[in-house]
C-alpha cells in the first residue's frame, strides 16, 4: 500500500514539474566575466577585433584589450588611457575610434607593443562644458564614414528639458577620416544608442520632455526625430532637415516663449485637453519621422541603449536576424522584430533577457554566438545591483517557446511561433486580449499612455501545422502601439505559457491586401478567465478603505511583504532604477521614505505626482509616473510602510 502511495506521490509531483512553464533563465544563462581586481570597467563601448579579442571602452577614459574573452581566465591588457567619456568604440583598418565628449578620436598602436602610441583628433565639435552633453558612438557607415549622435544639456529652469547649448547637441552627425563634418539628423534627446542594420543607421532615444517613451528609429538623411532643441542650429549648419523652429513652435502650441538659450514653452500653458501626437506632426512635415517601434516606458525599459543585429546564424537561438536592445535603467535586453511597410519600417517588441548586474549599456556578438554585455550605471542609476559590470549572455541550446515574429496584416496580426501551439487554447479567443494606445507629444517629460482602447477579437486561424496564427481584429488604428497579450495560449507538447506572451506591435501603416472571409475564422469565446497565477504580492495587502488600518487577514499577510516578494513589481515599473531598500541611489532609500510615515494612499498619490520639494537633497526630481496601475502603486506602499 505505501509503495503504491509512493508511486502515486512520484507521478503527481511529476505531472506538476511537467507542466511547469520555464522562463528566460532556463534558455540564456548570464555569465559574469572574471575581472582583475582594481580595474572599474564602467563600459561605455565595447567591440570584437578580426582576431577574436574584444576591445572594452570605459566611462573612466580607458580602453582595453581583453584577450580570449569567452574562456574561463580572460587577460585584459590597458590599450589606452586619458579620454574623456568614452561611449562607443569601434575597430578599423587596425586602429580603434571612439567618441569622446567633444571629439572622434583614432587610436594606433604603431610600434607594436600592444598599446596606443598615437592619439589623433579626426574631428572636434563644440560643447558647452554642461555635465549632459555626452557624444555616442561612432557607428561605421557603409562609405566608411562614421556616424556620432549628441546628448542634449538640460535646462536651468527645468531640470529634465533637453537644450542645444551647442552645435550637434540633440543631432546626429557624421564624420570622414579627411575629418569633414556632415549633419545628417535632427530632434534627438538622449541618443545612447546607434545601430547599422543592412547599411542603414537606425538609434534608440529615452523618455524626457517631447519624448513621451523610448524607442528606435530609422534615421534617413534629413529627417526630424520629434525633439526640437538642435532646430535652433538647423539653419547655420546647413542642416538637411528643413523644419523651423518657427513651424515646430507654430504646430505644437501657439504660446511660444523664447527663454535665455531658446525657445520652449512652459507646462503650465500647455492644454493638456488637446494634446498633439507626433504622427501629427509628420502628417504636415513629411521629414518627421515616427519610431520603427515604441518601447512603452516602464514595460521595455526606462533608458534605452545599443542597437544590435543577431547575425549569428542561429548560434544564439531561434531569432537569427532580428534586433536586440539594451536597456541601462532596467538593465535587461529587448526583442525587436522589424518589417517595411509601405517603405517604412515597422514592428514587434517584447521582453529577452533580465537580471543583468548593471545597467546595459553596450553590446556585441562574439565568434562563438554568445552576446558580451557592457554594463553602466554611475549617476545614471539601474536595476541591478552593481556599478558596472562585463556579462556574457550563452544560449544553452534550447529552443523557447516564444512568439518568433508578429507581422502587420490588413486585418489585424500573424503571429508564428518557436513550436506548434496547443490548438483548443489557440482558437478560443478568450486566450487573448488586444488593446492599442500611443503617447503624447509635449513639452512636459514623459507622457501616460493615452486614447487606450481595447480590441475586439473577430477571430483567430491557426494554421495545419500549429505554429502560425492569424488574429483579426476591429479597430486598428495607424501609428498606434497595438498591445496583444497571449496569456492563454499554450505550446502543444508540453502546455507550457510563453515565456514573454505579450507583444508591442507599432503599425505605422496597415499593409494592403486582402482581409481574411469570416468564414476562415474560428470565433469560439470561452469567457473564462485566462490562467493567470496571481502573484503573492499583488494579494490584497492593505485595509479595503485605503485609510492603513488593516483588517486581521491583511494583518496576517503583512508578512509575506519582503524585498524578495515585492521585487519583480518594483523592478516592472523601474524603482530599483533609482531607489534600494537601504541605501541612497539617484532616490532616497525605500527606509527613509517610511519614516516620512505617509499613508499607502499618500504614497500612491506621490508616485503619480511627485514634490520634488519633500527632498531637496537629492538633485534629480522624481519623473511623475502616472502609468503604475493602481493595485501595483497599492502593494509596492504597502511594502514600504512595511519598512517603518
Amino acid at each position: 500500500m505505501k509503495v503504491k502511495i509512493l508511486g502515486f506521490l512520484l507521478m503527481i509531483s511529476c505531472v506538476a514539474w511537467a507542466q511547469e512553464s520555464p522562463k528566460e533563465e532556463d534558455y540564456y544563462k548570464i555569465v559574469t566575466l572574471p575581472v582583475p581586481e582594481g580595474i572599474l570597467l564602467e563600459v561605455g563601448g565595447i567591440t570584437m577585433m578580426p582576431n577574436g579579442s574584444m576591445a572594452l571602452a570605459t566611462r573612466r577614459g580607458d580602453i582595453w584589450v581583453v584577450e580570449n574573452p569567452s574562456s574561463r581566465n580572460p587577460y585584459f591588457r590597458k590599450f589606452a588611457s586619458g579620454l574623456h567619456e568614452v561611449l562607443g568604440l569601434v575597430y578599423k583598418d587596425g586602429s580603434f575610434y571612439c567618441a569622446q565628449r567633444g571629439e572622434l578620436t583614432k587610436l594606433t598602436d604603431k610600434n607594436g607593443d600592444g598599446k596606443a602610441d598615437s592619439y589623433e583628433t579626426v574631428h572636434a565639435w563644440e560643447v558647452s562644458g554642461h555635465y549632459h552633453e555626452y557624444s555616442f558612438g561612432p557607428k561605421i557607415a557603409p562609405d566608411g564614414g562614421f556616424f556620432v549622435s549628441g546628448n542634449v544639456a538640460f535646462g536651468d529652469e527645468e531640470w529634465w528639458r533637453g537644450e542645444a547649448r551647442a552645435k550637434t547637441r540633440g543631432s546626429v552627425f557624421k564624420i570622414y577620416e579627411d575629418g569633414r563634418y556632415e549633419p545628417w539628423a535632427a530632434g534627438m534627446r538622449s541618443p545612447a544608442g546607434l545601430g547599422m542594420i543592412d547599411g542603414e543607421l537606425f538609434y534608440s532615444d529615452n523618455q524626457g520632455d517631447w519624448m513621451g517613451s523610448g524607442g528606435i528609429w530609422h534615421l534617413r538623411k534629413g529627417v526630424f526625430v520629434g525633439h526640437p532643441a538642435s532646430l535652433k542650429w538647423a539653419a547655420s549648419q546647413n542642416s538637411p532637415v528643413k523644419l523651423t523652429e518657427d513651424q515646430f513652435f507654430a504646430e505644437r502650441d501657439n504660446r511660444k516663449i523664447r527663454g535665455a538659450n531658446g525657445y520652449y514653452i512652459k507646462p503650465e500653458n500647455v492644454v493638456e485637453e488637446k494634446f498633439k501626437m507626433l504622427y501629427e506632426l509628420k502628417e504636415k512635415y513629411p521629414m518627421v519621422q515616427t519610431p520603427v517601434v515604441w518601447l512603452p516606458h516602464g514595460i521595455l525599459g526606462i533608458s534605452n541603449s545599443e542597437i544590435i543585429r543577431d547575425e549569428t546564424n542561429g548560434d544564439f537561438g531561434p531569432f537569427s536576424g532580428q534586433v536586440f536592445i539594451g536597456d541601462q535603467g532596467q538593465s535587461k535586453i529587448m526583442r525587436v522584430f522589424m518589417e517595411k511597410v509601405n517603405g517604412e519600417y515597422q514592428g514587434a517588441a517584447w521582453d529577452f533577457r533580465g537580471g543583468f548586474q548593471s545597467g546595459v549599456m553596450r553590446m556585441t556578438f562574439s565568434p562563438d554566438g554568445s552576446m558580451f554585455v557592457g554594463e553602466t550605471n554611475r549617476g545614471w542609476g539601474s536595476a541591478g545591483d552593481a556599478n558596472q559590470g562585463l556579462q556574457r549572455l550563452v544560449w544553452n541550446g534550447k529552443v523557447p517557446f516564444e512568439m518568433l515574429t508578429c507581422k502587420a496584416m490588413p486585418d489585424g496580426f500573424e503571429i508564428n511561433f518557436t513550436m506548434p501551439v496547443d490548438r483548443k487554447s489557440a482558437e478560443d479567443l478568450a486566450s487573448i486580449a488586444a488593446s492599442s494606445f500611443l503617447y503624447k507629444h509635449h513639452p512636459v517629460y514623459g507622457s501616460p499612455p493615452v486614447n487606450k482602447q481595447d480590441l475586439k477579437i473577430k477571430g483567430v486561424k491557426l494554421s495545419e501545422d500549429g505554429k502560425t496564427l492569424r488574429v483579426v481584429l476591429d479597430g486598428l488604428r495607424p501609428y498606434y502601439i497595438h498591445e496583444l497579450n497571449l496569456e492563454g495560449i499554450r505550446s502543444a507538447t508540453n502546455s507550457w505559457s510563453l515565456v514573454h506572451p505579450t507583444v508591442y506591435y507599432t503599425l505605422n501603416a496597415i499593409p494592403a491586401g486582402n482581409k481574411m472571409a469570416t468564414t476562415e475564422l474560428k470565433t469560439f469565446d470561452s469567457g473564462k478567465a485566462k490562467a493567470i497565477v496571481p502573484s503573492k504580492v499583488t494579494k490584497e495587502l492593505v485595509s479595503p478603505d485605503g485609510k492603513g488600518k488593516p483588517t486581521a487577514a491583511t494583518t496576517a499577510k503583512k508578512e509575506v511583504i519582503t524585498f524578495a516578494t515585492v521585487k519583480p513589481l518594483l523592478q516592472k515599473h523601474t524603482c530599483l532604477a533609482c531607489h534600494s531598500e537601504d541605501k541612497k541611489v539617484v532616490g532616497p532609500a525605500f527606509k527613509e521614505i517610511a519614516k516620512r510615515k505617509y499613508s499607502n494612499e499618500k504614497i500612491v498619490q506621490l508616485i503619480y505626482n511627485p514634490k520634488p520639494e519633500n527632498w531637496p537633497d537629492f538633485a534629480t526630481p522624481m519623473a511623475p509616473m502616472p502609468q503604475v496601475p493602481k493595485k501595483d502603486a497599492l502593494t509596492i506602499a504597502s511594502y514600504i510602510n512595511s519598512l517603518k
